[in-house]
């Protein structure tokens, strides 16, 4: 019977497909998970206005993916790791070049819709063409950020929050301090309390009053995430009929998945699962407080140091910077596309420094670029590939026609890696009195320990 309202709540889930998942060869399965402010449900329908006030939603449109989570599940199933990455992560969008990691969706997809629209498409099929494309510049996004190639990905609405944490019956927290912030509908006191669903999605959506913003917001979205965790692996959930039909009703109503995940079998190689070997750590900030030149505020990140981080945590061990490959072996060329003048031959110098070979430099006419990036003749090129690496962890872009190994750079007014004037900011051993770096904070388990207190 059990085992029967499993399929149930699978079958009920909405799918997608397309998204360009998959390609690791490494036997672990890497999971995006989002969490998406839509104001309507997993099958496109909008929520009513006593649900809107209930999430403290208001009428605003918007697609922010304001939750972002890669999941590393070894092959042997028995233990994951949950990296939170901040929302507000200055990045390399694919097609639109630098900005917060949260918009990558979003505004790809009204970007794209309009571009649809503007062609005579039906508004229907626009809409569903152009949040497709939101969901692959969002994964491509945190590929790029974090060297993982992603298998799966799981999305979740403000209404998911909401209903997941009623269906088991509510959530433990934890305050170091009261809150009340009317914003976001937070108003708790201190200490240990059970969260039901409309109060979950306050404590997890508050981001202002909070002494480190939205890393803060984080670490309350990994206690509420690991509480939630412990409780629907536990046999309080997993053996009652009554709340097992609650959440696979929260599933289907607020829950969308790629359609090449077999859930069921994924779920079967995690039974020896224990709550206490699921960790949630944070990618490392390397200034919470940094603006761009269009006076936007934003956390700096260096994909670099989040890759290793990355590499570490998931793996135990970072990989080298050039993934193995001889520099000496490998001729660059490189293209100014960026306003300052010189810049292609530093670069030069600096890969020379590193052991590459530097063959044309010269400035870049093939039309303006947005953000730097390595040209190569696949994405997963290992000179390229190298090349990106020690530049600071540039995008590895497929261009048709170049040769096998062939790698093109393409600097645009973004570069700030070795050979930019900037170039040193992407060493964390320097110090600067305008940065904020911000070291990840201690890892959170799902263990019966209950949960840690926060801000």
């Amino acid at each position: 019977m059990g085992w029967h309202s499993v399929d149930q709540l699978v079958s009920s889930i909405e799918r997608i497909s397309d998204l360009g998942l998959g390609g690791g060869s490494d036997g672990a399965v890497d999971i995006l998970m989002v969490g998406i402010d839509a104001r309507t449900d997993a099958h496109g329908n909008p929520l009513s206005a006593d649900e809107r006030a209930m999430l403290h939603a208001g009428d605003e449109v918007g697609l922010n993916t304001d939750t972002i989570v890669l999941i590393r599940v070894p092959n042997n199933g028995q233990s994951a790791t949950a990296i939170s990455i901040p929302r507000d992560s200055y990045v390399d969008i694919p097609g639109l070049g630098m900005g917060k990691i949260n918009s990558a969706f979003g505004v790809t997809k009204f970007t794209e819709q309009q571009k649809l629209i503007d062609k005579g498409v039906d508004p229907a099929e626009a809409e569903t063409r152009s949040t497709l494309a939101g969901r692959q510049a969002l994964i491509k996004a945190v590929a790029n950020l974090t060297g993982i190639t992603v298998d799966h990905y799981a999305e979740v609405g403000l209404l998911g929050f909401v209903l997941l944490t009623d269906a088991v019956g509510g959530v433990d927290v934890c305050l170091n301090a009261p809150v009340y912030e009317p914003m976001s509908g937070a108003d708790f006191p201190a200490g240990p309390q059970k969260l039901n669903g409309p109060e979950a999605l306050s404590f997890v959506r508050q981001r202002h009053e909070l002494p480190r913003g939205d890393l803060d917001r984080i670490v309350r979205q990994q206690v509420y995430m690991a509480q939630l965790v412990h409780q629907v692996l536990s046999a309080k959930v997993l053996t009652n009929p009554g709340r097992l039909k609650d959440l696979s009703d929260a599933v289907g109503r607020t829950i969308v998945l790629d359609d090449g995940w077999d859930v069921l079998s994924f779920l079967h190689e995690l039974q020896d699962l224990s709550a206490g070997q699921v960790k949630f750590e944070t990618i490392p900030v390397k200034d919470l407080n940094g603006w761009t030149e269009n006076g936007e505020s934003v956390v700096r990140v260096d994909p670099v140091a989040v890759q290793k981080y990355v590499a570490k945590t998931i793996d135990g061990d970072p990989p080298e910077t050039t993934g193995g490959v001889d520099p000496s072996t490998v001729t660059v060329d490189l293209y100014n596309a960026s306003g300052t003048g010189g810049l292609a031959g530093q670069v030069g110098q600096a890969l020379a420094g590193k052991g590459f070979h530097t063959g044309t430099v010269d400035n870049w006419i093939g039309g303006p670029v947005q953000s730097s990036r390595v040209l190569a003749g696949s994405s997963s090129d290992a000179n390229a590939r190298a090349v990106a690496g020690v530049l600071g962890g540039l995008p590895v872009i497929k261009q048709d026609g170049m040769a096998e190994g062939a790698v093109r750079v393409v600097l645009a007014g973004d570069y700030a890696g070795p050979g930019s004037a900037t170039g040193g900011q992407l060493d964390f051993t320097s110090t600067s009195s305008t940065m904020t770096p911000v070291p990840p904070a201690p890892p959170i388990d799902a263990g019966k320990n209950g949960p840690k207190c926060v801000n």
